[in-house]
């Protein structure tokens, strides 16, 4: 790898340091700028290297090419008379301008150009080499005019119906289809939550459909790839041509593309039925099981979002010294971190018996009621329409706008983020409330529904019972359900934890009939 960190790779890291440092992080952060490290850059291009036959001339392609990592790395695993034509796309010219002086001389073509705008070339001008680190900006700082524009697009690149909620990347990965040579590869680094979330499936659909899919290399979540972006990577390998019959996928997990920890080739036909792709290659064959999961004992909601806790939230040292009535707020949960306890008990108000106690501005008056009688608080309200909180997304969508969503104390509360317990391994937490506090948007909300709550409510030490059950549930099953990021951030969505197997918790109401289903479990 010595042999990679040397000539214009040395001249292009100390570039892309400097003009790193001359930019703001945040800025980065929003246009989904994250530099290639170069041991990575060059083993995907080796990697690419064996893939393609030895005679065969390269045409390459960087949709997103910043300052050349990857042309760099190109130059490093091929012969330079290998390379027919290299090009790549750079819409910020900070880093563009610099990109174009410093490659000036080697047969680079760098377009100063929106990709997304940029039209595809011929059938004959097409690339046989993509590889592509691409800006991994999420879907809410995308204008929804630009929106509609790529998805329009992409259906007519690829046919992909993509998701409203996808990030950049994945149009990013629809559009490039039109640029990619019949027979050519291309490898993308990108975020590995597609192979989870919802709007993944059409992603996912493009590459079981349209493409050949080769390979998905996964990075160990506690092995982040880039040092300012908490993201999960994963290195996806496709060639542009259609699948054939019986075709399978190599899935690798850990340690190196080259030299991974564990592999396994799953079925195409395995991955239409699989709705987590990160669960191979760990994944053993699946069986069809009629068990309950949680979702047949609970509604499970996320906590709610207040719109600005630093407005909303409260303690009440603050709402006295402000003078405000204590009837425009309910008490809520304050943040995992402060709970050293995972039972809370609440005094006879109802309110948590803890160090830190919060409350929820949520008044049930009108504007009009509050002027009147609560002056104090009226003026509170007035200067959060001032500083612009009252416009900000969530508020501007409530009647009124200080109103919060409804979301009624819950018997049972989950952390909605772990990274894992060191002592007991337990990524995600349960909480027994026996107070009146509602919780925020940083933990789920498990309230008992039908039989299930009738049975809680005639045999109040069940709800002990069910406590305790759930906090055994084994954290393999949870980390199953659940969604990973960079540094081995776990997060769990409703949905995903109401698909958490919880069959012990039938043996707790045996006049219960179990649900029947059809879910697929792993043999272990």
């Amino acid at each position: 790898m010595e042999k990679a960190i040397t000539g214009f790779e040395s001249k292009r890291l100390a570039l892309q340091g400097r003009l790193d440092a001359e930019k703001d992080a945040a800025e980065r952060n929003r246009m989904g700028q994250f530099a290639t490290p170069t041991r990575l850059a060059v083993a995907m291009l080796r990697y690419a290297g064996k893939q393609l036959h030895d005679s065969e001339k390269v045409r390459f392609f960087d949709p997103a090419i910043g300052t050349g990592a990857f042309y760099s790395a190109l130059r490093e695993a091929f012969p330079l008379n290998r390379i027919e034509a290299a090009v790549g796309f750079e819409i910020d010219r900070h880093y563009g301008d610099p990109a174009v002086e410093l490659w000036g001389e080697t047969g680079l073509e760098i377009r100063l150009a929106d990709f997304t705008e940029a039209e595809s070339p011929e059938s004959t001008e097409r690339f046989n080499l993509l590889i592509c680190n691409p800006p991994y900006v999420r879907h809410h700082h995308i204008a929804s005019d630009q929106k509609q524009r790529l998805k329009l697009q992409v259906k007519n690149a690829c046919g992909g119906e993509f998701n409203g909620l996808a990030g950049l990347y994945c149009y990013f990965l629809g559009l490039s289809h039109a640029w990619m040579a019949d027979g050519g590869l291309a490898g993308w680094l990108i975020p590995s939550e597609f192979m989870d979330v919802n709007y993944g499936k059409p992603v996912k659909r493009y590459l079981l459909d349209e493409v050949s899919l080769l390979h998905i290399h996964r990075f160990d979540p506690k092995d982040s790839q880039f040092r300012d972006a908490l993201v999960s990577s994963a290195v996806v390998w496709i060639r542009n041509e259609p699948p054939q019959a019986g075709h399978e996928v190599r899935f690798t997990f850990g340690g190196s593309l080259a030299d991974p920890k564990l592999e396994r080739l799953v079925p195409v036909e395995a991955l239409r039925r699989e709705s987590k792709w990160t669960r191979y290659p760990v994944k053993k064959d699946s069986v069809v099981s009629n068990e309950p999961v949680l979702s047949d004992f609970f509604k499970i909601k996320r906590g709610l979002a207040t719109g600005n806790n630093n407005f909303f939230i409260l303690s009440a040292e603050e709402i006295t010294q402000r003078g405000f009535p204590f009837g425009a707020f309910k008490p809520i949960l304050p943040s995992p971190r402060y709970l050293k306890r995972d039972e809370i008990e609440g005094d006879r108000n109802g309110n948590p018996l803890l160090d830190r106690r919060l409350f929820l501005l949520d008044p049930p008056w009108t504007e009009e009621e509050i002027k009147n009688e609560y002056p104090t608080l009226w003026e509170y309200l007035e200067n959060g329409k001032k500083t612009g909180i009252a416009k900000r997304y969530i508020c501007r969508h409530r009647a009124p706008w200080y109103r919060q969503e409804r979301r009624p104390p819950a018997p049972f509360v989950c952390t909605y983020l772990g990274r894992g317990d060191k002592k007991v391994g337990r990524p995600f937490r349960f909480i027994l409330n026996d107070s009146q506090a509602t919780a925020a948007n940083v933990y789920l909300m498990l309230y008992p529904h039908g039989p299930v709550a009738r049975a809680l409510q005639n045999r109040p030490e069940l709800k002990r019972q069910f406590w305790e059950y759930l906090n055994e549930i084994c954290p393999r099953a949870m980390l199953g359900e659940s969604r990973v990021y960079g540094g081995g951030l776990h997060k769990l969505e409703p949905k995903e934890l109401g698909n958490v197997p919880a069959a012990a918790l039938a043996d707790l109401l045996p006049e219960l009939e179990r649900p029947l289903r059809a879910k697929q479990v792993e043999l272990l």
